[in-house]
Protein backbone atom coordinates (compact mmCIF):
# COMPACT_ATOMS: atom_id res chain seq x y z
CA UNK A 1 0.00 0.00 0.00
CA UNK A 2 1.56 3.61 -1.00
CA UNK A 3 1.44 5.77 1.70
CA UNK A 4 0.12 9.00 0.59
CA UNK A 5 0.98 13.01 1.14
CA UNK A 6 -0.39 14.76 4.54
CA UNK A 7 -3.82 15.81 3.14
CA UNK A 8 -2.72 19.25 4.90
CA UNK A 9 0.84 19.39 3.50
CA UNK A 10 1.59 21.65 0.38
CA UNK A 11 2.78 19.37 -2.74
CA UNK A 12 3.82 21.89 -5.22
CA UNK A 13 5.66 18.81 -7.15
CA UNK A 14 3.14 16.70 -10.14
CA UNK A 15 4.01 13.44 -8.28
CA UNK A 16 3.48 12.10 -4.94
CA UNK A 17 6.51 12.71 -3.05
CA UNK A 18 5.75 10.23 0.08
CA UNK A 19 7.68 6.82 -0.67
CA UNK A 20 6.60 3.03 -0.21
CA UNK A 21 8.58 2.65 3.20
CA UNK A 22 7.54 5.94 4.72
CA UNK A 23 6.61 4.28 8.06
CA UNK A 24 9.97 2.79 8.76
CA UNK A 25 11.94 6.10 7.16
CA UNK A 26 10.42 7.82 9.93
CA UNK A 27 11.19 5.05 12.49
CA UNK A 28 14.62 5.25 11.03
CA UNK A 29 14.99 8.65 11.41
CA UNK A 30 13.98 8.33 15.27
CA UNK A 31 16.67 5.54 15.21
CA UNK A 32 19.40 7.74 14.71
CA UNK A 33 17.84 10.33 16.66
CA UNK A 34 18.21 12.42 13.86
CA UNK A 35 14.00 13.84 14.83
CA UNK A 36 15.58 14.98 17.57
CA UNK A 37 18.02 17.37 15.82
CA UNK A 38 21.55 17.53 15.61
CA UNK A 39 24.20 20.29 17.21
CA UNK A 40 24.13 22.91 15.75
CA UNK A 41 26.52 22.76 12.55
CA UNK A 42 27.32 19.39 12.90
CA UNK A 43 27.53 18.85 8.80
CA UNK A 44 28.43 22.87 8.11
CA UNK A 45 31.85 21.23 7.18
CA UNK A 46 30.63 18.63 5.34
CA UNK A 47 28.60 21.59 3.42
CA UNK A 48 31.17 23.77 2.81
CA UNK A 49 33.45 21.02 1.37
CA UNK A 50 30.78 19.98 -1.16
CA UNK A 51 29.87 23.89 -1.80
CA UNK A 52 33.20 24.30 -3.04
CA UNK A 53 33.69 20.72 -4.71
CA UNK A 54 31.11 21.92 -7.09
CA UNK A 55 31.70 25.46 -6.94
CA UNK A 56 28.18 26.29 -6.16
CA UNK A 57 26.56 29.03 -3.99
CA UNK A 58 24.52 26.33 -2.05
CA UNK A 59 25.08 23.18 -0.52
CA UNK A 60 22.85 21.34 2.07
CA UNK A 61 22.57 18.34 3.77
CA UNK A 62 19.03 18.06 4.83
CA UNK A 63 16.69 15.28 6.93
CA UNK A 64 13.37 14.80 5.87
CA UNK A 65 11.26 14.71 8.32
CA UNK A 66 7.55 14.13 8.39
CA UNK A 67 6.40 17.59 7.01
CA UNK A 68 9.57 19.67 7.19
CA UNK A 69 13.07 19.51 5.50
CA UNK A 70 15.47 20.18 8.11
CA UNK A 71 19.28 21.30 6.69
CA UNK A 72 21.46 20.14 9.30
CA UNK A 73 24.66 21.10 7.15
CA UNK A 74 24.06 24.80 5.54
CA UNK A 75 26.16 26.66 2.72
CA UNK A 76 24.79 29.66 1.43
CA UNK A 77 21.21 29.59 3.06
CA UNK A 78 22.49 30.11 6.60
CA UNK A 79 19.44 31.99 7.75
CA UNK A 80 16.80 29.01 6.65
CA UNK A 81 17.08 25.72 9.06
CA UNK A 82 14.11 24.26 7.26
CA UNK A 83 12.07 23.98 4.53
CA UNK A 84 8.23 22.60 3.89
CA UNK A 85 8.85 18.89 2.87
CA UNK A 86 6.09 19.87 0.02
CA UNK A 87 8.22 22.57 -1.61
CA UNK A 88 11.98 20.73 -0.90
CA UNK A 89 13.19 19.74 -3.77
CA UNK A 90 14.98 17.19 -1.14
CA UNK A 91 11.63 15.62 -0.95
CA UNK A 92 12.03 14.28 -5.04
CA UNK A 93 15.87 12.71 -4.79
CA UNK A 94 14.79 10.37 -1.38
CA UNK A 95 12.55 8.76 -3.52
CA UNK A 96 15.44 7.81 -6.10
CA UNK A 97 18.44 5.66 -5.39
CA UNK A 98 20.60 7.55 -8.05
CA UNK A 99 20.91 11.14 -7.48
CA UNK A 100 18.25 13.48 -9.10
CA UNK A 101 19.56 16.28 -11.16
CA UNK A 102 17.40 19.22 -12.15
CA UNK A 103 19.77 20.72 -14.63
CA UNK A 104 17.42 23.55 -15.68
CA UNK A 105 14.27 23.98 -13.25
CA UNK A 106 12.95 25.97 -16.05
CA UNK A 107 12.42 23.26 -18.30
CA UNK A 108 11.39 20.98 -15.67
CA UNK A 109 7.95 19.52 -15.54
CA UNK A 110 8.01 18.15 -11.89
CA UNK A 111 9.50 21.43 -11.03
CA UNK A 112 8.40 24.31 -12.95
CA UNK A 113 5.14 25.11 -10.59
CA UNK A 114 7.53 24.93 -7.25
CA UNK A 115 7.82 28.56 -5.51
CA UNK A 116 11.24 27.99 -5.10
CA UNK A 117 11.80 28.28 -8.66
CA UNK A 118 8.75 30.42 -9.77
CA UNK A 119 9.56 32.96 -6.52
CA UNK A 120 11.91 35.11 -5.62
CA UNK A 121 14.44 32.36 -4.43
CA UNK A 122 15.40 31.56 -8.26
CA UNK A 123 16.41 28.71 -8.09
CA UNK A 124 17.39 27.03 -11.33
CA UNK A 125 19.98 23.70 -10.85
CA UNK A 126 19.42 21.39 -8.06
CA UNK A 127 21.49 18.06 -7.70
CA UNK A 128 20.59 15.47 -4.59
CA UNK A 129 21.91 12.72 -3.64
CA UNK A 130 20.09 10.41 -0.84
CA UNK A 131 21.46 9.70 2.39
CA UNK A 132 20.36 6.33 2.47
CA UNK A 133 20.93 3.64 5.82
CA UNK A 134 22.31 -0.01 5.50
CA UNK A 135 18.69 -1.16 5.31
CA UNK A 136 18.31 1.20 2.17
CA UNK A 137 15.93 3.68 4.12
CA UNK A 138 16.62 7.13 2.75
CA UNK A 139 17.07 10.06 5.45
CA UNK A 140 17.90 12.78 3.60
CA UNK A 141 19.88 13.93 0.92
CA UNK A 142 23.00 15.89 0.14
CA UNK A 143 22.66 18.42 -2.21
CA UNK A 144 23.67 21.44 -4.34
CA UNK A 145 21.47 24.55 -5.50
CA UNK A 146 22.65 27.38 -7.77
CA UNK A 147 20.37 30.20 -9.22
CA UNK A 148 21.86 29.35 -12.54
CA UNK A 149 21.31 26.34 -15.08
CA UNK A 150 24.16 24.03 -15.23
CA UNK A 151 25.54 20.71 -16.67
CA UNK A 152 26.07 18.08 -14.23
CA UNK A 153 28.52 15.17 -15.45
CA UNK A 154 28.31 11.48 -14.62
CA UNK A 155 31.78 12.13 -12.78
CA UNK A 156 30.04 14.69 -10.07
CA UNK A 157 27.01 12.11 -10.10
CA UNK A 158 29.52 9.75 -8.50
CA UNK A 159 31.06 12.33 -6.15
CA UNK A 160 27.53 13.79 -4.81
CA UNK A 161 26.13 9.95 -4.59
CA UNK A 162 29.91 9.72 -2.58
CA UNK A 163 29.07 12.18 -0.24
CA UNK A 164 25.75 11.41 0.93
CA UNK A 165 28.06 8.14 1.55
CA UNK A 166 30.21 10.26 3.83
CA UNK A 167 27.51 11.80 5.05
CA UNK A 168 25.94 8.83 6.71
CA UNK A 169 28.81 7.41 7.69
CA UNK A 170 28.62 10.38 9.79
CA UNK A 171 25.27 9.75 11.29
CA UNK A 172 26.51 5.99 11.71
CA UNK A 173 29.28 7.30 13.77
CA UNK A 174 27.26 9.73 16.09
CA UNK A 175 24.76 7.17 16.64
CA UNK A 176 27.36 4.44 18.03
CA UNK A 177 29.10 7.03 19.87
CA UNK A 178 25.34 7.63 21.46
CA UNK A 179 24.55 4.27 22.39
CA UNK A 180 28.10 2.82 23.04
CA UNK A 181 30.35 5.22 23.81
CA UNK A 182 32.78 4.53 21.16
CA UNK A 183 33.60 5.48 17.98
Amino acid sequence: METTLNPSMENSFDRNIIPHNEEARQEALQRYQLTQGLPSGYFNNLAHIIAQTFQTPIALVSLVHADQVEFAGNVGMEDTASAPRGISLCSLAILEEHPTVIPNALQDPCVLSNPLVTGDFGLRFYAGAPIVTTDGLPLGTVCVVDREPRNFTDTERTMLKEFARTAMEEIEIRHRMLYTGAA
